[in-house]
């Protein structure tokens, strides 16, 4: 009357429903929360220090050589948060898919240094076409940048375009085999 309950008795009733798995539910017990917490301990202090020095050097060395394969096929996931977005893609497409003038500032600064010592007598019309070779360069990437802001309200009226005009000047002074990430697009081909 007063004794414990004979548990072993109720088992076998339980054990003779057959629980079917329903479509969409859970279909196992919740585990508690001392075996979920139990699960999660890590130790504060690892013993083995050169295995986890070495483990946290391989997924360093697995995600950058992700992000380094991204900046070749322009995936997204992988890029660093500099180049990540519809947004940055699409201004990355604008700039690659027109003749920029920045592009050849390097270039033919080399070609200045070497003609100055060439030719000391044409050092003072080299350095002014220098000079002329970088206005034109700011006139162009002004107008440039113009008509991607306006491409990119058109096509993103709710994103904030600060920081949008720096990252496109960076991208046009750069010369196209060198940029990172590489060009998607053709030079004329409209970006998507």
């Amino acid at each position: 009357m007063f004794g414990r309950k004979d548990k072993t008795a109720a088992a076998p009733q339980d054990a003779g429903v057959d629980q079917q798995a329903r479509p969409g539910a859970k279909n196992r017990p919740t585990p508690t929360r001392r075996s979920q917490e139990a699960a999660r301990k890590q130790p504060m202090i690892v013993t083995d220090r050169k295995a986890a020095k070495q483990h946290a050097r391989a997924t360093r060395m697995e995600a950058t050589g992700k992000m380094r394969q991204a900046m070749v096929t322009g995936d997204d996931r992988y890029l660093p948060a500099r180049d990540k977005g519809p947004v940055r893609r699409f201004v990355r497409d604008s700039i690659d898919s027109r003749f920029n003038l920045a592009e050849f500032l390097l270039p033919f600064m080399i070609v200045t240094l070497a003609l100055q010592f060439i030719r000391a007598s044409w050092t003072p019309y080299v350095f002014l076409s220098v000079y002329v070779l970088i206005l034109l360069a700011i006139v162009d990437g002004v107008f440039a940048w113009r008509g991607i802001k306006k491409r990119l309200r058109a096509k993103f009226p709710n994103e904030n375009l600060r920081g949008l005009g720096g990252y496109a000047g960076m991208r046009m002074m750069q010369m196209r085999r060198l940029r990172m990430p590489k060009p998607q697009v053709a030079r004329g081909q409209s970006p998507a």
